[in-house]
């Protein structure tokens, strides 16, 4: 069994370690010690990072594993270490510190959220600039509510009040009774139970700071409802909520800038900007209208009449996208009309849907058959690409097909 230094001491920065096992794999490699400072992942908590060091070789420690025995992991320099050696171990101090202060936040916003809205924490997670907890809380929750939270949450951090870690063979029924979350039974004892003053007692294998000042602040970035019954709410604390907060407030400044209007609220000029793309959008949807109408003109003068049919051949530089609409709105316009439309390697061809004995997916398919490429569509449109042809040598192609198999 590893001995687990970061319990007895979470602020342990460095120490010296004998290795046991070593396990090379994938270019990495794995180490078992007799004793550790590095926390393994658990319990929404990440694992440490750091460095080991022996002589002639360094292990740069990226994820760590385990209960009983607990595995480091890394890339290393240097030759293989032997099992049997003695090692120094330190930590990414400020990775862990910032994760103590996060699983700390967390136990307080979790109770002062249980204790105003009735709402269980279900869930927990530290990532590399935020964390998340989700809790269970079918009603609507708003601002108002998580601002609530989120202030009471801070004056606790600001009480200055200790954080204790307790062990116990076995809870007393009064603390059991008083626990924010019941203990898995899945733990073993020791059983840890983290104590925050008088708001938050709950069992936790984590790693905590020791007063409730170290945390700094706790800042609700983000809620959302995640299921019928559940909620996430993303925060931060620390140093990471200050970064989060100067994320958040050079994308508004700077959006803020980009703006015609630069005066707040930016709620209210993203409203104008809305407003005015969607005038916009409804005059280019009315000129590009214009556009078809002069151009569905132009192109059914030039219709060939095959067996009564008008058949239109174009060549044209629209996006596909762009073709597969006008190509809809010109064959809805013109009765008994088939257009195909070629662009930089895709065609597109419709029909208008009263015209019987031609089917525009079985025309796709014919062309692919001698020019390649993909596609595919329905009896009155289709459209495909990637062929071996120019396009004026796809159009030839599907005006003979329907020539000689359509319309014979």
């Amino acid at each position: 069994m590893t001995e687990r230094l970061f319990y007895t001491d979470p602020y342990l920065k460095e120490t010296t370690a004998k290795i046991l096992k070593v396990e090379r794999e994938d270019g990495k490699l794995r180490l078992l010690l007799d004793r550790t400072i590095f926390y393994p992942e658990g319990g929404g908590q990440p694992s440490d990072r750091g460095l080991i060091e022996g002589e002639g070789f360094r292990v740069h420690v990226e994820n760590v594993s385990g209960k009983d025995e607990i595995w480091h992991e890394g890339r290393f320099d240097g030759r293989l270490p032997v099992e049997g050696e003695t090692v120094r171990l330190v930590l990414d101090w400020e990775w862990r510190y910032e994760n103590m202060r996060a699983h700390t936040g967390q136990h307080i916003l979790s109770a002062v959220i249980e204790g105003l809205y009735g709402a269980g924490t279900t869930g927990f997670q530290i990532f590399e600039d935020h964390c998340k907890i989700e809790i269970d809380y079918p009603g609507e929750l708003t601002w108002d509510m998580v601002s609530k939270a989120e202030e009471l949450a801070n004056e606790v951090v600001w009480g200055d009040i200790d954080v204790e870690v307790e062990l116990y063979d076995e809870l007393p029924l009064e603390l059991e009774n008083r626990l924010r979350k019941s203990v898995s039974e899945k733990v073993k004892p020791p059983i840890r139970i983290v104590r925050i003053g008088t708001v938050d007692v709950t069992p936790c294998g984590g790693t905590h700071v020791r007063n409730t000042r170290e945390i700094g602040i706790v800042k609700v970035l983000r809620f959302y409802r995640k299921s019928r019954k559940f909620w996430r709410i993303e925060f931060a604390t620390g140093k990471r909520a200050l970064k989060a907060l100067d994320d958040i407030l050079e994308d508004y400044w700077v959006t803020v800038e980009g703006m015609p209007n630069k005066n707040r609220p930016l709620l209210k000029r993203v409203a104008e900007l809305k407003a005015e793309m969607e005038f916009l959008e409804s005059e280019k949807d009315s000129l590009r209208r214009e556009l078809w109408k002069w151009k569905g003109a132009a192109l059914i003068s030039k219709a060939e009449d095959i067996g009564g049919i008008r058949l239109v051949s174009h060549i044209d530089d629209w996006p596909m996208k762009d073709a597969q609409a006008f190509a809809i709105y010109f064959v809805d316009k013109n009765p008994g009309t088939v257009l195909l439309i070629a662009g930089e390697n895709y065609v597109v061809f419709a029909k208008n849907r009263e015209v019987e004995g031609i089917s525009m997916v079985e025309l796709l398919r014919m062309v692919l058959g001698e020019v390649g490429g993909g596609g595919g569509g329905s009896e009155n449109l289709a459209r495909g690409g990637g062929f071996r042809a120019p396009p004026e040598k796809v159009l030839e192609l599907a005006g003979r097909i329907i020539k000689e198999q359509f319309m014979s």
